[in-house]
């Protein structure tokens, strides 16, 4: 354990310590759910940073339809079901930036030719894409001080498909991540803290076209397209799958299978946002394989060793 010091005391903390940066609630089931829960178990300490409260996401679920149009309803809602998914995965730590509601889902648009996400026109006087980004990196860096986490985890520059917030919730922890380390930067937020390595989630290229090759396959013998997402890809050709990273870039994988039967219940806590099909294609063994792992990019700071299974592989928890 190691000694924090605060303004009467010193706390014990664990000598591991992880921050996740996500910007809606569901996003860490769908990205993270292993790796949250299998530091859990560990021991480690697991903070949570949830940007907005998804008030404008798009709601699959019929039976709540009736939270279609009406953004804080629906971020309230939301709300809930991230309390239900970290009680599935065991998180006790998990807070949103600046406090609920201070930055407000930004929603998106698609883009026609590329079929990623953009920044939609018409956004909320409070949106989290038009955040300034000293304010919001601020607000993270009084967290990180906090906390102390060695590791950081987070998007990659692209917000793996373009989603703004997701985009913001990547400049926001990496400009906090420089500033927390800072001592003349906010000293009233406490004494600075060096952030040992930030990560990026990523899917890795030689994966996701396994994953996507037996998908059309099971979609073949059903006779349908399978999900959309990947219609237009052919995984025989010498592109690697939109959205997906070289493999050669992959630095540390958390294994997957172990944490299925949790990762399955945290992803069902998000009724609003995930379908059953959806679920099946996170959790199906036969379909996702090694797809389930959890694998994950160096963004800054310390490299882990080559074909780390350990997020903290090669940091010094003194």
């Amino acid at each position: 354990m190691t000694l924090v010091d605060g303004p009467d005391s010193a706390v014990p903390q664990p000598d591991r310590r992880l921050m996740l940066v996500h910007a809606h609630p569901d996003d860490e089931s769908s990205q993270s759910a292993a790796t949250m829960a299998h530091y859990v178990a560990e021991g480690a300490a697991v903070t949570l940073v949830t940007c907005t409260l998804g008030e404008l996401g798009e709601i699959v679920t019929p039976e709540l339809d009736y939270l279609r149009d009406k953004p804080a309803e629906l971020g309230r809602h939301r709300l809930g079901e991230l309390s239900a998914a970290m009680e599935q995965l065991g998180v006790t730590d998990f807070v949103r930036l600046g406090g609920d509601g201070r930055f407000s889902d930004s929603g998106m648009a698609y883009d026609e030719a590329t079929g990623f996400a953009i920044p939609a026109q018409d956004l909320p006087d409070n949106a989290f894409w038009k955040a300034d980004l000293l304010v919001a990196a601020t607000e993270l860096v009084a967290l990180i001080r906090d906390r102390r986490p060695q590791v950081l985890i987070t998007y990659d520059s692209f917000g793996h498909y373009g989603h703004p917030d997701h985009i913001q919730a990547h400049r926001v922890t990496h400009y906090a991540y420089t500033l927390a380390a800072a001592p003349a930067f906010r000293p009233d937020l406490g004494p600075a803290w060096q952030v040992d390595r930030i990560l990026w989630s990523a899917s890795p290229a030689d994966e996701m076209r396994a994953m996507i090759r037996v998908a059309k396959e099971a979609a073949a013998d059903r006779d349908d397209e399978g999900p959309s997402f990947f219609a237009a890809y052919d995984p025989d050709g010498p592109d690697d799958p939109p959205m997906s990273t070289p493999n050669r870039y992959i630095v540390a994988r958390i294994a997957g299978a172990p944490w299925r039967s949790r990762r399955l219940a945290a992803l069902r806590a998000h009724r609003s946002q995930i379908t059953e099909e959806g679920i099946r294609w996170f959790t199906d063994e036969d379909h996702m394989g090694p797809f389930m792992n959890e694998c994950y990019v160096l963004g800054a700071g310390s490299a882990p060793p080559a074909g780390a299974d350990d997020l903290f592989a090669g940091i010094d928890s003194d």
